[in-house]
């Protein structure tokens, strides 16, 4: 029970120094789960390309909406949280109503560690009589860093009363429960998210992770690397043992690659 505990506080830190890495739209980007972890769609493009190109039409236009959100969201894919942040913020200021700025800002505001101003910003972008599951989603994820895990799994419910099975929103409130380490009410979610036809890597390594947590290491390696090309299976493999056999260990230097983390639709 000791070790568990310590390897529970260990991976909790790890998962959540990741959790808000993508944008609200249409997809999950979730490079909240890097390195051999991510998956090939978020590979595919050029972010520093993408963001050059999105700040000179910013640049040509600053008070064009739609330029501002671009490069807003250009700047938090390529790892320019801050710079995003004010370009948001900016944005937000000259136009106060538009709802898909608001997201984008609140979403720029929680990579900045600003949970309590990103639930608040979040709170304006969509109205109780036309919810956006996405944002209910990612304010459940806001909650959860904050540590009010009760409060966000009503978030999450309320997402799934629209989009029911939602994957994503499953796998989120899944990892509420490790995080106030109620670990089989977590693997009984992120396993109804994993059967869903939608789940993709991400909901099988958050699962692993849990199931590992709770002392079945072969199980959790199977699940690991399910599907996976050998290269990228090992390196999910080694990873998960990695974490697994911390105890009290000191955060290193390096950047950690998050087995988990709560997850935000784009």
């Amino acid at each position: 029970m000791r070790r568990q505990s310590s390897v529970a506080r260990y991976l909790t830190s790890a998962a959540v120094a990741a959790v808000f890495a993508a944008g609200l739209g249409g997809c999950q980007t979730m490079s909240d789960i890097t390195g051999s972890l991510t998956s090939k769609a978020d590979t595919d493009s050029d972010p520093r390309r993408m963001t050059e190109m999105a700040g000179e039409r910013y640049r040509a236009n600053p008070k064009d909406a739609d330029a501002a959100l671009a490069y807003g969201q250009a700047l938090r894919t390529s790892g320019q949280r801050s710079q995003a942040a004010a370009v948001l913020e900016q944005a937000t200021i000259a136009h106060p109503g538009n709802k898909p700025l608001l997201a984008a800002y609140g979403r720029a505001l929680a990579d900045n560690g600003n949970f309590q101003a990103a639930f608040d910003v979040l709170s304006r972008a969509h109205t109780p009589d036309n919810p956006d599951w996405r944002i209910l989603s990612v304010q459940g994820t806001v909650l959860d860093q904050l540590g009010r895990h009760d409060e966000a799994r009503g978030y999450y419910i309320s997402a799934l009363r629209i989009v029911p099975d939602e994957p994503s929103v499953l796998s989120n409130l899944g990892l509420s429960y490790m995080l106030s380490r109620d670990l089989p009410k977590a693997e009984e979610t992120l396993r109804q998210a994993y059967a869903s036809g939608k789940a993709d890597s991400r909901v099988r390594q958050n699962l692993a992770l849990v199931v590992g947590l709770q002392g079945r290491f072969a199980e959790a390696e199977g699940i690991a690397k399910a599907d996976l090309p050998p290269d990228e299976a090992a390196a999910n493999v080694a990873y998960l043992k990695q974490m697994l056999s911390h105890k009290d260990a000191p955060r290193t230097t390096a950047k950690p690659v998050p087995m988990a983390s709560l997850g935000q639709p784009e």
